[in-house]
């Protein structure tokens, strides 16, 4: 009994130092920890997405864990709630949904650790249960894309466009915003009429079944315009239009959203009309407001990069024109 209780003893000595690993109650300086749960790896723009959070964690001297969702949102809430149990100083999480979130947030506001929304946001009728966002206006991005079509036309004096949108993950920022942006840019002109609207969940092999099952419905001269949410779709459509004899760029028009460098090059090509940027250069912003948080300092509630758009109506050898 007695090598029973002295190794519970080991343990529970062990689970409270553990408890407070990076808490120094005097105060003195340590490294702040913070925990950071992706949602997954399914496109070049996320890959680059985790790889600028890290390395600005690593610039700023922070300690970083890391846990990728693979696209489960329940792997997401045991990432936050596994954070928790450590103490980390502050939460970092890009939501799949903007849903489902209040609970495990609510944890993390009891426990006193403040979240910071990465590229996506939340829906939540609960105040509170984050402290800022950093990411994109997904929103403008699909009015950018939605003014590209309407100077297109403009200028090719199109009277009838109609267009087939891949829409991204279902009930993901990106999806509503980029969507709800592209339709209201272009809402009233009677010259532009949505066909379809599939869903490719913003990956590549989607985005091929997509246009596959697009070419089926329609054929190829039944679609004037694809507009897709993100280059990794666009470019798994890219790939069927070619293998169909389709001329990309020509025989339909292609508007995709990120900055992917392949898509850019695809652009500037002449395969692809559109590529509305989308930065996944957030890490050193998002540390910057992890450092004001912890010194004390207020941060803004909401921080956009700024982003433009690259088409074949401007000039393509600028060298700001650039893919990640």
């Amino acid at each position: 009994m007695r090598k029973v209780a002295a190794v519970l003893l080991v343990l529970l000595l062990t689970g409270l130092l553990g408890g407070c690993a990076g808490k120094n109650p005097e105060g003195e300086n340590r490294a702040i920890v913070v925990g950071f749960s992706q949602l997954g790896a399914e496109s070049s723009w996320r890959i680059a997405n985790t790889r600028s959070v890290e390395e600005a964690a690593k610039k700023h001297g922070f300690g970083l864990m890391m846990e990728n969702a693979n696209q489960k949102q329940e792997k997401q809430i045991d990432a936050i709630r596994s954070f928790i149990a450590y103490q980390v100083d502050v939460i970092v999480f890009s939501p799949i949904v903007e849903t489902g979130w209040d609970n495990v947030l609510r944890e993390a506001a009891q426990a006193g650790i403040p979240v910071i929304l990465v590229d996506r946001m939340i829906e939540s009728g609960e105040e509170g249960l984050y402290t800022a966002y950093v990411g994109a206006d997904f929103y403008a991005e699909g009015v950018r894309a939605g003014e590209y079509l309407i100077r297109k036309a403009d200028a090719e004096g199109l009277e009838h466009v109609r267009i087939a949108e891949m829409s991204g993950t279902p009930d993901s920022t990106p999806m509503r915003d980029r969507q709800r942006g592209f339709r209201d840019a272009i809402a009233g002109d009677p010259r532009f009429e949505i066909i379809d609207s599939i869903s490719g969940d913003f990956l590549r092999s989607k985005g091929e079944e997509c246009m596959t099952a697009l070419l089926r419905k329609y054929g190829p001269d039944g679609i004037d315009v694809v507009y897709s949410h993100n280059d990794s779709m666009m470019l798994g459509a890219l790939d069927v239009l070619e293998r169909e004899g389709i001329v990309p760029a020509k025989d339909i028009m292609l508007i995709s959203v990120d900055g992917e460098k392949e898509a850019v090059d695809a652009l500037k090509a002449g395969r692809l009309n559109c590529v509305v940027q989308c930065t996944p250069d957030l890490g050193d912003e998002v540390m910057r407001l992890v450092r004001d948080l912890k010194a004390g300092k207020e941060i803004p509630r909401v921080t956009h990069p700024e982003e433009g758009a690259f088409c074949d109506l401007d000039d393509l050898t600028d060298p700001r024109v650039e893919g990640f």
